[in-house]
């Protein structure tokens, strides 16, 4: 939200410091406050939403200024509430104050540094300030600390994917460790996710990443995964992506076997490239 970010201007982090004449709340109170707090600002954002172009600015920086204040007191009164921060760290990396959000990870991570959700978002700040070895490092922590969380593994396989050419040049990885690597975080995040279709989706996109394809492989996925999916655009979409993989292994007639059963007009400008693309294709 563009207009959001005007709220840098006002949200600055305040210093958290506990006095000995600051009385801290108990567990039960300070979860309590919390969960408020989060209600709010979801509520606050929910609402600039719907507002578009209608949004009053003014009112929003104020809602959400207090909210902050709120966090400030929080955590000034309880200094070792570690949910606290990391909630207040993915507030202020909605509004744009990533150096204010990178702070309240860090005291969070200091504090614990068993949260599998702080190393995640530790390695999310790096990634995009353009660190991925150091990104990498906070992914496989957090993979480490939560295996079976589908969302780490699928941002450890975007980061080798979209930097692979800074991981080459440091000459610690090769092309094909990086693509084993990568694809290994895809597949696994499937594995974990086994009815969250767009986990597996990514895997089958990462066939088309690697340096050395891999084309039978890539056929049987999309043969199979088509099976999980509702006919229709969903099928076909994976018979357009069987017809593009048969096409790279120069089986032409079956590619344009398969994509004659692509009719969805969703699917128009795809199919027709396809069609182009193997008009030129031998025929045998």
């Amino acid at each position: 939200m563009k207009s959001a970010r005007l709220l840098t201007l006002f949200c600055a982090l305040a210093l958290v410091v506990f006095s000995p004449w600051t009385r801290a709340d108990d567990p039960a109170a300070s979860a309590n406050k919390l969960k408020d707090l989060v209600a709010r600002q979801k509520a606050v954002f929910a609402d600039a939403g719907k507002a578009g172009a209608k949004l009053d600015e003014d009112n929003l920086r104020s809602q959400l200024q207090q909210i902050c204040n709120d966090y400030d007191v929080l955590l000034r009164k309880n200094p070792g509430y570690v949910p606290a921060y990391v909630a207040y760290a993915l507030l202020l990396g909605k509004v744009d104050n990533r150096k204010d959000a990178l702070a309240l990870l860090l005291k969070a991570n200091q504090i614990d540094k068993n949260l599998p959700v702080v190393k995640n978002q530790l390695g999310n700040y790096l990634a995009e300030e353009g660190h991925p070895v150091e990104a990498m490092n906070y992914y496989l922590d957090a993979i480490k600390l939560a295996p079976k969380e589908p969302l780490y593994h699928y941002q450890l396989g975007t980061l080798l994917t979209e930097a692979r050419s800074e991981f080459i040049k440091t000459g610690l990885w090769t092309r094909a460790q990086l693509d084993k690597s990568m694809q290994d975080a895809f597949r696994q995040a499937t594995l974990n996710a086994p009815d969250d279709w767009r986990y597996a989706y990514r895997y089958g996109l990462s066939f088309y990443d690697l340096e050395v394809g891999e084309g039978e492989a890539a056929l049987q996925f999309w043969q199979a995964f088509e099976q999980t999916l509702k006919p229709g655009v969903e099928q076909q979409t994976c018979r357009l992506h069987q017809a593009k993989v048969l096409a790279e292994l120069r089986r032409y007639d079956e590619a344009r076997v398969i994509l004659a059963s692509v009719s969805d007009p969703v699917l128009a400008k795809q199919k027709e490239k396809l069609v182009a693309e193997l008009a030129a294709s031998p025929t045998k």
